[in-house]
């Protein structure tokens, strides 16, 4: 059995931003030279979250929306009585999750023709990780 773990690092411009780390992961993916296996990939942090869908515009502009409609920003949440003012942030994060697992088969991800992976920010505009751990033979 080989491991690998690597972290990738992200400075967000934007409080919400959502980008696609597939030839990031694919590259942890191909230096760590497992042929069959799994990799974990994890959001470092309580306020961003991993989704595997399309790479396409509307998809993205549909999930942010979504995900406003349910965890709206500024409403008196019971987070913000502690100073913060970023409790839709912590809840879109939960609607997201915070990791996803991708097979890896023949040395390479595994997704479907459309799927992507990728990394949500919902308290940007600051230094956040992601680690990524692949595990196989």
């Amino acid at each position: 059995m080989k491991s690998a773990t690597e972290y990738l690092w992200f400075e967000t411009r934007q409080p919400r931003e959502y980008i696609n780390i597939t030839p990031d992961v694919a590259e942890v993916v191909e230096k760590s030279g497992v042929q069959e296996g799994f990799v974990l990939v994890s959001a470092m942090h309580i306020t961003a979250g991993l989704y595997v869908n399309d790479a396409e515009e509307g998809i993205i502009r549909d999930i942010d929306e979504m995900l406003e409609r349910l965890a709206p920003k500024g409403p008196d949440y019971h987070h913000h009585r502690t100073g913060e003012q970023n409790a839709d942030a912590h809840l879109k994060s939960l609607l997201i999750h915070h990791e996803v697992i991708v097979p890896i088969t023949e040395g390479a991800l595994d997704l479907g023709p459309w799927q992507q992976i990728y990394y949500a920010e919902f308290d940007g505009q600051r230094r956040k990780r992601v680690v990524v751990k692949v595990i196989g033979e």
